[in-house]
């Protein structure tokens, strides 16, 4: 296992406090705020704590109330709002410095038979005919913008190999359907639990970065500010994260500095595992 994912699983691992109460901490990586995709997991394994382990979360409704402070713990909150014969909700808000900075709803439903039907994977190239990450620093990284070289330069739990990859080179794409394969960097544990937590974590990465795919342009840019509103997320089918994972998205709508995008993650037989819908902001920043 690689030291980026047993750090990912140390994140993950919150210390429990108190009969629904936990506390999670953050990388000391150098950035200013949380990123939002780390709140989302570790508030996703508070809930999960509360829930046994039959009944799996299918669905989850986030809003980002306030940036986090990477520098202290996130205590998570987690209200047992219904324990029903089908379905169990759970509410869980994180708090830093005596304020609420994230809340989340969580459902969780045994598994049930019945009628069924899926989305259609998107017809693109397999993640073994794109660069490796060890492939784009040895060949493509020098010709990068420097926030995207910088980017890649790091060791990171997740292994992302973006299909278009033309889009951080500048290049539109007219219809604003962005394709990125993605999986860890090491072997997760067996326990299903982790690997959606993981899928939780991993969703935030890179999908309001989406809605500037139409205009050539990235988040990378400095004269974009860019921050996380709302996230939801839908479980469909059982997955691993530490296998390959296509994560087709788009934007539907831009305005107002307000970015919308959404996903629908697939497993490489091309079975639909979770869908995501994301508004951000998106904001140019004004010039004195």
């Amino acid at each position: 296992m690689s030291t980026a994912v047993e750090d990912l699983l140390t994140i993950l691992d919150l210390e429990e406090l108190d009969l629904n109460l936990f506390r999670g901490s953050s990388p000391q990586s150098g950035w200013q705020r949380v990123f939002g995709g780390q709140v989302i997991g570790q508030a996703l394994v508070a809930a999960v704590r509360t829930v046994e382990a039959a009944r799996p979360p299918h669905s989850m409704h986030a809003y980002f109330l306030l940036p986090g402070d990477p520098k202290i713990p996130i205590i998570y909150d987690v209200d047992r709002m219904r324990d029903g014969g089908s379905f169990t909700t759970r509410r869980v808000t994180a708090r830093q410095h005596g304020h609420p900075i994230f809340s989340m709803l969580v459902s969780f439903h045994a598994e049930e038979e019945g009628l069924e039907h899926q989305a259609q994977m998107p017809d693109v190239p397999g993640p073994d005919s794109l660069p490796s990450e060890a492939e784009v620093r040895e060949k493509i990284l020098p010709t990068m913008p420097d926030p995207v070289r910088r980017y890649y330069e790091r060791e990171r739990p997740i292994e992302l190999r973006p299909v278009e990859f033309d889009r951080y080179l500048g290049k539109k794409i007219p219809d604003g359907k962005f394709h990125v394969w993605m999986k860890t960097t090491g072997k997760l544990p067996e326990d299903p639990a982790i690997h959606r937590c993981v899928l939780a974590y991993t969703s935030d990465m890179g999908l309001l970065d989406t809605a500037l795919v139409p205009h050539g342009r990235t988040l990378f840019e400095k004269e974009f500010m860019a921050a996380s509103l709302d996230h939801a997320l839908w479980l469909h089918r059982p997955f691993r994260a530490d296998e390959w994972l296509l994560y087709a998205q788009d934007s539907p709508n831009l305005h107002g500095s307000r970015g919308f995008a959404r996903g629908l993650i697939f497993k490489q037989d091309g079975t639909l595992v979770a869908s995501v819908a994301q508004e951000g902001l998106v904001r140019l920043r004004r010039t004195p």
